[in-house]
């Protein structure tokens, strides 16, 4: 039992993310409570991504943070499939929910790296330095691009590209360079501290697991109080798993022949979907945001895959060995 919920961490605490909030939204009675949960939540959330980043940027090399050639890659691919997307939902006469589900890939696909792609890189033998410097580059793009592209398509929030570039650094900085910044304080000035945040096995990982089941919480809360009827919810839940997918052997692709795959395809399939679902309320449809809710789900039942299939390796080479 215990090796199950070692190799399956991910599905598992999804499934107890999803039971509890629909505990809370089932049962009556605890409307109350769930309401202060939900204060708790909004609060400790933040502060559970600082400290996830804040325990793996303590271990990286930041010699090591440097551009390379799977950097560029990846991002163009990102930048041409962006451009494709925008083109179909402008290029093809479509019903309001043909709009929809385009505008649903489009807040998967324009989406910065997730910041907590270095922990699960660093779990399946991946190059935990390169993939950081990437998630940095990958935020100011999609900072750039999302208030470039959003407000063209829809209703809008009466933020100008200015306006909008600010609030979405904001909220990367708190989660992202803030971490960042502290880590490398660490490792110059406080480094018996760092050294013992770094002899604690899977302390990023299991922390980001803790923030994963309560935005799978959260993803179930946005899909029931959806207003989309069943098909659709259905068909862009399809859609989003069709583009995990694929965005995954994509990136695959490009870092096999750049010579380094499984950063890659990290770092092009692993989205911030929290980002991408505030910027699809902001700039959208409401209902586009339950695209990046299921693609949360799919992605990390990729991770999981990933992570039992890099442990099963390992495990076989020891025996060999």
């Amino acid at each position: 039992m215990k090796q199950f919920l070692k190799d399956w961490t991910l599905p598992v605490v999804i499934a107890v993310g999803t039971v509890v909030y629909l505990v809370f939204y089932w049962v009556p009675w605890l409307d109350a409570a769930a309401d202060t949960l939900g204060e708790v939540v909004d609060t400790v959330f933040p502060m559970m991504v600082f400290c996830t980043l804040f325990s793996t940027f303590c271990r990286i090399d930041f010699h090591q943070m440097r551009p390379h050639r799977w950097h560029v890659g990846v991002l163009l691919a990102q930048m041409l499939l962006v451009a494709l997307n925008v083109w179909i939902i402008f290029g093809v006469e479509a019903s309001p929910e043909h709009k929809i589900l385009w505008e649903s890939v489009l807040t998967c696909i324009i989406g910065p790296t997730a910041t907590a792609a270095p922990v699960v890189t660093a779990k399946i033998g991946g190059n935990i330095n390169t993939v950081t410097a990437f998630v940095v580059i990958s935020s100011f793009a999609s900072a750039l691009m999302i208030p470039a592209v959003f407000p063209l398509l829809e209703r809008g929030a009466g933020l100008n590209f200015w306006t909008a570039f600010i609030i979405i650094l904001e909220k990367l900085a708190m989660v992202l360079i803030a971490p960042l910044l502290l880590g490398w304080f660490m490792q110059h000035y406080a480094k018996r501290a760092c050294a013992w945040i770094v002899s604690i096995p899977d302390l990023s990982f299991y922390l980001w697991a803790v923030q994963l089941s309560i935005t799978s919480g959260v993803t179930v809360r946005n899909i029931v109080h959806s207003d989309a009827g069943l098909p659709l919810l259905l068909t862009i839940a399809t859609l989003s798993l069709v583009l995990c997918f694929s965005l995954f052997l994509i990136g695959r692709r490009i870092g096999r022949h750049l010579g380094d795959e499984i950063d890659g395809g990290q770092a092009l399939f692993q989205k911030n979907t929290a980002l991408s679902i505030w910027v699809a309320y902001t700039y959208l449809n409401p209902v586009a945001s339950v695209g990046a809710g299921c693609y949360v789900l799919w992605q990390n039942i990729v991770n999981s895959v990933e992570l039992w299939e890099y442990r099963r390796k390992t495990g076989a080479k020891k025996i060999q060995s």
